[in-house]
């Protein structure tokens, strides 16, 4: 009878850890349909709009290996009920943020809770589940979950704002934290074994420091226009940063990211792929929400449910690229994966999405299940090229990819974009100097703009808005396929000599 009580107990817990993490997965991907809206009701220029959803992978990436030390030195039961507080206080602030500014720094806090809860959901699940089918199985329930999150964020998204205002996005957030916050509670274990060691929390602030400011400089040079000595003199600050963490892990004994693990080809092969998959499907998803809404006047749920198949085919790249790699090859599956993902963006660059029939679902699809595949296949390469002691240090380095990934996979397609919209545009000849200027950032910017004219004249110049953004779309998925055909390429190469290590996980 006590077995059976601890059992159901076990799924219980399993049952509350993955309610506390879905709402941090479908953070990463609710706000792709929102950006119209956002700007709209906030007023939020393009580069306001891209750190409201760029802060919170950056900061993410920066903080959960930081955040995985300190759950095993403070306990995951504790931290993890701090992350849901401040998830839950955070996500209030976030929906009632009165501009954009205020929306950034609700976001940045949100991150923080969620490199809170994070580390601690497999830790707790790892300890819960001692026996090893059992712990397999729950894994494989977690990552569904964290999958189903990532894909349906869009479509929650959608449905909320076609019915609320915008910051029921977040507000839903709220009543999930306090009913998963007293569950965990009641039914996570007290006790856990003492952490020991130093938590290097300066280190963790040069990491986040030197990302942001780094990414700052580039959406500062090439979407706000600020001046080329200001824009130099951030970028160097922060790389100089960047270097000092890479020179602190590289001397440290016990380096929070064990960055000496890239001179293993297979490793860094792992890590780009994994950059680039979630860049790509980060970036494309951000690029393809606008389009649908500004250019076709799709509404938010309409545009949720046309990104359904890039998402949900994603879902499915995990099992498929195991499947595979251990027919063909884990070399031939992660190049082939990227090469025809870059086949599949440069066919989507040329579609209509207006018309889209069978085809722009096909090619959405099919871009989803191979940037997966080629996500699954980074983890299997990094994995399999460390011994089993060190598989720690390559999950961490793995975690701080897919998230940093997202991060520079925002940044670049929207600066890109925004500096390809600025160059394509053509706007009305009697337009003021000053209109004219905003009106040319970004699309999002043209409907502000269009908001102060009259009918005619708005209309006129929301249509050369609109000729704009297709333009921009094709020449920034034909670039964005151009470099992962490339990149395809040089994977194959690297990992041309693989060969998994004895004992890893591969």
């Amino acid at each position: 009878m006590r077995k059976t009580s601890a059992d159901s107990r076990r799924w219980l817990v399993l049952l509350a850890v993955m309610l506390a993490f879905l709402p941090v997965v479908l953070d990463m991907t609710i706000l792709h349909v929102a950006v119209p809206t956002l700007t709209q009701s906030l007023r939020a220029s393009s580069t306001e709009v891209l750190w409201i959803i760029d802060i919170y992978p950056l900061v993410m990436a920066g903080l959960l290996v930081p955040m995985g030390t300190l759950a095993d030195k403070v306990g995951h039961r504790r931290l993890l009920l701090t992350g849901l507080v401040v998830f839950g206080a955070a996500s209030g602030l976030a929906a009632f943020a009165p501009d954009a500014r205020m929306l950034i720094g609700a976001r940045l806090v949100l991150a923080l809770g969620g490199a809170m809860i994070m580390p601690c959901v497999l830790g707790i699940i790892r300890r819960a589940f001692e026996d090893d089918a059992e712990r397999a199985m729950a894994l494989g329930l977690w990552g569904t979950v964290g999958a189903a999150g990532a894909a349906i964020g869009p479509l929650i998204g959608g449905a909320l704002l076609e019915h609320f205002w915008w910051g029921s996005v977040f507000l839903i957030n709220v009543p999930v934290m306090l009913v998963v916050a007293p569950a965990s509670a009641l039914l996570l274990p007290r006790a856990e074994p003492a952490g020991t060691g130093r938590w290097a929390f300066g280190q963790a602030l040069l990491l986040i420091l030197g990302m942001i400011t780094t990414v700052y400089a580039i959406k500062a040079g090439f979407g706000a226009k600020q001046p080329l000595p200001v824009v130099a003199l951030v970028l160097l600050f922060g790389l100089a940063m960047l270097g000092f963490f890479a020179r602190l892990q590289l001397r440290s004994r016990q380096p929070m990211l064990d960055l000496s693990l890239f001179a293993r080809p297979a490793i860094l092969a792992g890590m780009i792929m994994a950059l680039v998959a979630t860049g790509a499907l980060a970036g494309v998803e951000l690029t393809l929400a606008q389009e649908l809404q500004y250019v076709l006047g799709k509404t938010p749920i309409e545009a949720g449910l046309f990104m359904i198949p890039i998402m949900a085919a994603a879902a499915c790249g995990g099992p498929v690229a195991g499947r595979l790699s251990g027919l063909f090859g884990l070399r031939l599956v992660a190049g082939l994966s990227l090469l025809v993902s870059a086949l599949a963006l440069a066919a989507l660059a040329f579609t209509d999405f207006g018309r889209p029939g069978v085809l722009v679902p096909g090619l959405l699809a099919l871009l989803g299940l191979m940037l997966s595949i080629g996500l699954t296949a980074s983890s299997i390469a990094i994995m399999g090229a460390v011994e089993a002691e060190r598989a720690g240090a390559a999950g961490s380095l793995e975690a701080t990819g897919y998230e940093l990934g997202t991060g520079l996979g925002i940044t670049l397609f929207g600066v890109f974009m925004s500096a390809v919209f600025s160059h394509t545009i053509v706007l009305p000849p009697d337009l003021a100097p000053a209109l004219a200027e905003t009106a040319a950032r970004s699309i999002g910017d043209t409907y502000l703009v269009a908001r102060q004219l009259p009918p005619a004249e708005a209309q006129s110049l929301i249509d050369a808005g609109r000729q704009a953004f297709t333009a921009t779309h094709s020449v920034l998925l034909t670039t964005a396929a151009a470099l992962i055909g490339a990149l395809s390429l040089l994977v194959l190469a690297m990992l041309k000599s693989y060969r998994p290590v004895s004992g890893g996980h591969g």
